[in-house]
Parts: structure tokens; C-alpha cells; sequence
């Protein structure tokens, strides 16, 4: 049986404990193994049945060890799980079992979805896409690598989301405007405008700040 380790033991790290807990292929396919994280005392004011095993830097991927990124900025997401696959880093994609998942779904590698997430049909997620609790994807949407949609977002239909993009909660966004490449649209926002790539944006609607 394989070993599975969540890379990165911080809020989001701790959630995904939870949801890989509830995967039905733990205990079958592999077993909860364990953190990496490079603040080893992370957890130290915590209860879990594992711990943080060591840092991310420092830990050399072993044969029997499947991984889970567990880390929601897109940049440091993509630098952490780039030095990890240069070192023979086997990723998981981790599809919590309350999921909704309508017809013609694409999934990348490494993909984290979380409770209650629903994407409806005709749906293209890229390669270490996470999407918190509650938030759902209309029709037709496309998210590029490496983004992070957080918890009860509305992805409605035809809208694109380009690769590092970061969605914080609640960001609703109407049909047919994308959001470019690691840009950053802030909690609550109503975008109405395509956002730029690198713009960050806050409000309803969503503008950059003066």
C-alpha cells in the first residue's frame, strides 16, 4: 500500500487531512502517512494521528510515497510541487466523495476538490487546480493550472480562468468574462469585467485598487 503525504500543514493542509480521510481509497489504496512542511512545528498545538514527518526541502521522494499539494498560493504551489517532481514526486488528484460531477469532465493531475464542490458539464481543470468547499463551475469553464478557487465560489458558464489565477471566497463571476493569469480577485467580489493577468481586483463590482 502506498504512503500518502499532504504537502503543506497549514489550514489548508489540516482540511485536506480531513478530506483525505474520508476518501474511499483510504486504507485501500494508500494510507495517510503524514505532512511535509518546512515549519516542522506547525502542528504542535494540534491533535492529529500524524504529524509533519520532515521538511519540504529536505524530503526525498520515496518509491511507495504518493503525494497531495495541500498549498493554496498559486505561486508557492508551483515552486514546492516543481522541486518535488524534479525529485521523482508522484502527485494524486484528491476528488472529495461528496463531489458533483456532470458529463465531459476533464481533470488534471493533482487536482484537490473539496466537499460539496459541483461542476456541472463540459468542464476543462487543469493540472493542481484546488477548489474549496461549496464552490460550483458552470458550463463550459476552463481553469488553467496551478489556480486556487476558495470556498463558495460561482464560476457561472462560459468563463475562463487563466493558470495561477487565485479566486478568495464568495467571488461570483458572470457569464462569459476570464480572469488572466495569477491574477488575484479579493472575497466577495462581483466581477463583471475580465480581470488582467497579475491585476488584483475587490469589490462588486471587482475594480483594482487607485
Amino acid at each position: 500500500m502506498k504512503k500518502l503525504i499532504i504537502v503543506g500543514a497549514g489550514g489548508f493542509g489540516r482540511e485536506v487531512y480531513a478530506w483525505a480521510s474520508d476518501h474511499p481509497d483510504s486504507g485501500k489504496a494508500w494510507e495517510l502517512a503524514g505532512f511535509i512542511d518546512d515549519d516542522v512545528d506547525v502542528l504542535d498545538r494540534y491533535k492529529y494521528p500524524v504529524g509533519v514527518i520532515g521538511s519540504i526541502e529536505a524530503h526525498h521522494p520515496a518509491a511507495d510515497e504518493v503525494f497531495v499539494c495541500a498549498i493554496g498560493a498559486p505561486l508557492i504551489k508551483k515552486k514546492v510541487c516543481q522541486a518535488l517532481m524534479e525529485r521523482s514526486a508522484e502527485f494524486i488528484s484528491l476528488v472529495h466523495p461528496s463531489a458533483i460531477l456532470g458529463e465531459n469532465i476533464q481533470l488534471g493531475n493533482g487536482v484537490v476538490l473539496c466537499p460539496r464542490v459541483t461542476l456541472t458539464a463540459d468542464i476543462s481543470i487543469g493540472d493542481f487546480v484546488a477548489i474549496n468547499c461549496h464552490s460550483s463551475a458552470g458550463h463550459d469553464v476552463v481553469i488553467g493550472a496551478w489556480a486556487t478557487i476558495s470556498g463558495h465560489c460561482d464560476l457561472t458558464g462560459n468563463t475562463r480562468y487563466g493558470v495561477g489565477a487565485f479566486l478568495a471566497t464568495g467571488v461570483r463571476i458572470v457569464p462569459g468574462k476570464s480572469v488572466g493569469d495569477f491574477s488575484y480577485v479579493g472575497a466577495g467580489s462581483v466581477v463583471i469585467r475580465s480581470v488582467k493577468n497579475g491585476q488584483k481586483v475587490f469589490g462588486n463590482p471587482a475594480r483594482g485598487l487607485a
